[in-house]
């Protein structure tokens, strides 16, 4: 099938211009399209420009939780989150070391080794959890307000999509509690033969930012419903909602050391949780280059099984006798939905060269009315990006090498215009 790709942009700062039209034409012989709202126009810069609103919640906590109990970092460290509407500090948050991991790590084992958690009936469990989803959906508004305050998301999208989908999801675990159950196997002779599924042990869990507490529920619902422990290092871009939620689940009823979730960063925090020997077994969400390391830091350790899941470029294909309109709101929506930051966006388009322009010309026409904004307003689509400058890696799909688009900053917001850039073929691009 004939096509070209269109890529959507976003990414770096509005002195790349120069260097965006320069290369572009080197490196793209085909079409390529760029534009930028103007400062003083509609549409994201506007929205940019108004006073950003104050959250409805109130952070309360911002220590780690280790052993059911909220404490300071051995060292007593603080490390700032900030606002990514405005950069200013929302909280400082107790940073994790070394010694902090082994505390957490330690709490683990002796929840599972001697605690109530893996022994109480799977029924049992099974209730807990569903109390765990019942006080999280009582505060579903606090939580996704910490969510947008602390990560820049719409505050809709995180009240009544993601929020409501932990809950959802902590539900679906509870209900497996007590379904999870081996094999009586026929074998030949006087022999019977049955498999057993136990619980692992302590599980060591590390998420991104991008999501915190829907990748936070992905980790955490199976491995307790399994009768696990568990050591959560958090983003440390995106901390508090986790903090909060795990200080809610032990409301619900969970006993202390089952949940511990420490706050830190890579090098050091998550370094120290991935090379130790208590640990029973690893799951990380993030970059492809950071989960080498924690393979690397699981063999060189005691060889404990390792879940990754890591980025991807994923491509959206048109096919020619496609209804357009559809197709360009799928394709926006696959890339845009987050501010891009999605490890699965559609951040590659292939359009039939039979229907190309007409669909670039309305991926261009959709983009530029999408509402960019402060994400406690309603009806924003877009808030800022998790940070300023690409400190949170990952944040920007589909940048292909020489390829950038603008970048728009108002009092030290991080809220990007749409770009989209388009090539005649897959050649030009290797």
């Amino acid at each position: 099938m004939a096509s070209r790709i269109l890529s959507t942009l976003q990414n770096v700062s509005s002195s790349s211009t120069s260097s965006f039209v320069s290369t572009t034409k080197q490196r793209c012989l085909g079409l390529c399209c760029l534009w930028r709202r103007s400062l003083s126009g509609t549409g994201a810069s506007a929205a940019a420009d108004i006073e950003p609103s104050k959250p409805p919640v109130q952070i309360e906590h911002n220590q780690l939780l280790i052993d059911g109990l909220f404490v300071d970092a051995a060292s007593g460290k603080t490390f700032p989150t900030n606002d990514p509407r405005t950069g200013d500090t929302i909280a400082n948050v107790a940073e994790a070391d070394v010694e902090d991991v082994n505390r957490a790590v330690r709490a683990a084992r002796k929840a599972f080794d001697e605690g109530p958690w893996p022994r109480m009936t799977a029924y049992e469990r099974s209730r807990i959890i569903l109390r765990c989803a019942d006080i999280l959906e009582k505060h579903n508004d606090e939580v996704a307000a910490i969510e947008t305050w602390d990560n820049g998301k719409p505050y809709e999208q995180a009240a009544k999509v993601e929020i409501p989908m932990v809950v959802r999801l902590f539900r679906y675990y509870a209900g497996w509690a007590d379904k999870i159950h081996g094999l009586t196997v026929p074998a030949d002779g006087p022999y019977h033969v049955q498999t057993l599924h136990e619980p692992i042990g302590v599980a060591g869990q590390i998420v991104p930012w991008n999501f915190p507490l829907l990748i936070f529920s992905w980790k955490v619902a199976p491995a307790l419903a399994c009768g696990n422990t568990v050591v959560m290092k958090t983003a440390e871009q995106t901390p508090l909602s986790a903090i909060y939620v795990s200080k809610l689940f032990h409301e619900a009823g969970l006993p202390p050391g089952v949940l511990n979730v420490i706050s830190g960063f890579g090098p050091t925090a998550g370094a120290a949780l991935c090379s130790h020997m208590d640990v029973d077994k690893l799951a990380f969400t993030g970059s492809s280059q950071t989960g080498r390391r924690v393979l690397e830091l699981s063999a060189r350790s005691n060889l404990k099984p390792v879940t990754l899941e890591l980025g991807g470029k994923s491509p959206f294909i048109v096919c020619k006798d496609a209804d357009i309109d559809a197709a360009v709101e799928a394709a926006h929506s696959a890339l845009f939905f987050n501010q891009g930051q999605c490890c699965c966006a559609g951040s590659r388009t292939f359009v039939h060269e039979s229907i190309y322009d007409e669909f670039v010309e309305k991926a261009k026409a959709r983009a530029t009315k999408r509402v960019v904004g402060d994400p406690f307003k309603s009806g924003v689509e877009q808030g800022p990006q998790g940070s300023r400058g690409g400190d949170k890696k990952g944040q920007c799909n589909s940048l292909w090498p020489g390829c950038w688009s603008l970048y728009s900053e108002y009092r030290h917001c991080q809220y990007l215009d749409a770009g989209i850039a388009s090539w005649n073929s897959m050649d030009q691009l290797l």
